[in-house]
């Protein structure tokens, strides 16, 4: 059972999605002003601020697993450098098949000096929205990484929220290791909001 100050914290949390939703279908043109304030309330009472996804492929072990493994993922939906931060576990759409979804953790953002190590590649700067993935298995060579090292820079807006759980297997399973500051914003969503058991009737063994 989560403490009073955990429910305060996880009621923050979802006022500031709700008015970050609303605001972006705002400016989107899928609403009004006069229906600002409603779509803030019903977001506010309804849903949830995270959603199942299964992630395949050996690319995120061990953190996801060699054969994948189902996560719980925070939702993200106006992504810039003040709600993640380098060292998050993302879930992005992925830049060569954008229907698809793809998860790697955030290498560097906007404003960054990307250097090689091929003393032929030129340094650069990574610009505004521009954002640097990687794959987790350092067992993998970079074109089978399947990250910016071979796509380069990705848009910081393709990005559509934070992995914070991973079920593995039924008997392996545990929170993610983000940044220090987006463990600490997710924790109360978090224990509000994880349950291992439908994680586990979700999981594609």
């Amino acid at each position: 059972m989560a403490s009073v100050s955990t429910w305060f914290r996880y009621v923050v949390s979802k006022l500031e999605y709700s008015v970050s939703v609303s605001w972006k279908n705002y400016k989107g043109g899928q609403i009004n002003d006069t229906q600002i304030g409603d779509v803030v309330w019903k977001n506010l009472f309804q849903g949830k601020l995270t959603y199942l996804h299964w992630n395949k492929g050996e690319e995120m072990a061990p953190v996801v697993g060699n054969q994948g493994g189902t996560l719980l993922v925070r939702k993200i939906p106006t992504p810039d450098t003040t709600r993640i931060f380098v060292g998050d576990v993302v879930v992005l759409k992925d830049p060569e098949k954008p229907d698809d979804y793809m998860v790697r953790r955030l290498a560097a953002v906007e404003g960054y000096e990307m250097v090689s190590t091929d003393e032929k590649d030129e340094p650069f700067i990574l610009e505004e929205d521009q954002c640097w993935v990687l794959s987790d298995n350092e067992n993998l060579k970079p074109k089978e990484a399947k990250d910016s090292r071979s796509f380069g820079p990705v848009l910081m807006s393709s990005i559509v929220g934070r992995a914070i759980y991973c079920l593995r297997t039924a008997v392996d399973h545990g929170p993610i290791r983000n940044s220090s500051l987006s463990m600490k914003k997710d924790s109360p969503v978090l224990e509000v909001e994880l349950d291992v058991e439908e994680l586990a009737k979700n999981h594609k063994a």
